[in-house]
């Protein structure tokens, strides 16, 4: 993928030719009758909207990566793109995702296998087939789905991402506190947010659009139970291994308030939850602090609590991919 320019650095007059991401496309028809297209198109850096009078061309669905040759120009004081020529990328276009969304800092298929590879070293033969059911039954939409609509992880493959952090958090803690049962740990962590997939509208992009009707409705810690509770009796799962695992997933955000009906009662369930919340805040404080320059605070973040946070000045350099 060469370089190109990025829509936050477009100018009246510029001529464009490179790739950009649908975020909303439609087929309008104009004051005189004729049909012409209507995109939203987006990169990292921002978004612009897009015409193409060409009545011919059918939409292009959202999550779709196209190739587009066109000149930006100004319309009602905001800059425009009329696109000339498109099409749909190709895997032989070689396009990087990362140029175009927010993606997590490791590739997808990596992350996968880490998950599978855990998954499949748990011991117990009835723990193991639940998990490996549960993943399976969770398909490809687990490599590109966010971790959440806004907030926490919310990029292309963030779900994999948060999972994987917390799967290397697991281990540290089971290694610093011994009595912990390891795998019924990893298998929380597997399983606590699996259906986030079913609770957003996540297009191809890995970004979700808002939450679906059983989203609302219903939320990914009741849908979670529910799916787990199924699995388990169809595989006759052990009634007290089962209900420790829909416990943990019901208990992972600790109050009420946060949509868990239940605080963690045993250690393994606080674990999770410790894990979880803090995987969500590392996130989120990096990527706060990352907008301000050195020696500033931020502003106010309500998810956090609604502090401000400082970015310390001299901080050590970080390794590519953190």
């Amino acid at each position: 993928m060469k370089e190109q320019i990025r829509i936050a650095d477009m100018m009246n007059g510029v001529r464009f030719e490179g790739f950009l991401l649908v975020k909303s496309s439609q087929q309008k028809t104009a004051q005189n009758g004729s049909k012409y297209l209507d995109m939203t198109l987006v990169d990292t850096s921002g978004e612009i909207n897009a015409k193409m009078w060409d009545g011919t061309v059918l939409p292009p669905e959202p999550g779709k990566v196209i190739k587009l040759r066109g000149m930006v120009q100004e319309y009602n004081s905001h800059l425009q793109m009329r696109a000339d020529k498109i099409r749909e990328s190709t895997p032989e276009d070689g396009v990087e995702m990362d140029r175009l969304v927010p993606c997590a800092p490791r590739p997808a298929d990596e992350m996968l296998d880490e998950l599978l590879n855990r998954a499949n070293n748990i011991a117990d033969r009835q723990l193991k087939e639940l998990v490996l059911r549960r993943l399976d039954e969770a398909g490809d939409k687990l490599q590109f789905v966010p971790a959440a609509v806004r907030l926490h992880h919310a990029q292309r493959s963030g779900l994999l991402n948060h999972t994987t952090t917390m799967l290397k958090g697991a281990e540290f803690i089971c290694d610093l506190y011994p009595f912990l049962d390891r795998d019924l740990l990893a298998a929380g962590v597997i399983l606590h947010d699996l259906c986030k997939i079913e609770e957003m509208n996540t297009d191809e992009s890995g970004l979700a659009s808002d939450y679906t009707a059983q989203g609302n409705l219903l939320g990914h810690i009741v849908m979670g139970v529910s799916r787990l509770d199924r699995q388990g009796r169809e595989l006759g799962v052990d009634e007290e291994l089962l209900m420790l695992l829909e416990h943990m997933i019901l208990s992972h955000h600790d109050l009420p308030e946060y949509g868990s009906p239940k605080q963690p009662m045993f250690p393994e369930a606080e674990a999770l939850h410790i894990l979880d919340l803090l995987d969500a805040r590392m996130f989120e404080m990096k990527n706060e602090c990352d907008k301000v320059t050195p020696g500033s605070f931020t502003e106010r973040i309500w998810s956090l609590d609604n502090r401000k946070l400082y970015r310390r000045k001299g901080a050590p350099a970080q390794k590519s991919g953190e």
